[in-house]
């Protein structure tokens, strides 16, 4: 079975990000590393901008569990890159993010990432946190896309 692109539309929340002449690999595309570095700035941006706080210094911090990509297109330097960001999940002291990567005008994704937040206790990150801050939840409640 193939699954379809991710569309525009699948998506909540938005951000721009500009690439850089040193994203791009040898072959002229951005490097696999970076689409990481991308929905790990993707999700922390915008817990910073819902929450108001710097999410480093909360009693609880979250920790990446599992990332994913799967690759569609070829994108790179020197055209910006949009990236696009919806909940799947949010359980007690998880969340699962999905972030679409978008270069030009096309309405399909050019990469989607899968992103696993747990929330630990930030002085000692070994013990996951039931339930996660408060403020978290508030913060990715509404990125949640209902079927």
């Amino acid at each position: 079975m193939t699954e379809s692109r991710p569309r525009r539309a699948d998506y909540v929340a938005w951000r721009t990000v500009t690439t850089r002449w040193r994203d791009d690999d040898a072959y002229g595309h951005l490097n696999n590393a970076t689409y990481y570095e991308l929905f790990d700035t993707a999700v922390n941006a915008h817990l910073y901008e819902a929450t108001g706080q710097d999410v480093r210094r909360l009693p609880q911090i979250g920790v990446v569990a599992e990332t994913s990509c799967r690759y569609f297109r070829e994108i790179g330097f020197p055209a910006p890159i949009e990236t696009g960001m919806v909940v799947d999940k949010v359980g007690t002291s998880s969340v699962i993010y999905r972030i679409g990567l978008f270069q030009g005008d096309s309405d399909e994704a050019a990469a989607e990432g899968r992103f696993v937040h747990v929330y630990v206790d930030n002085t000692d990150p070994a013990r996951p946190v039931t339930p996660m801050p408060d403020v978290i939840r508030a913060a990715v409640e509404p990125l949640l896309r209902m079927p």
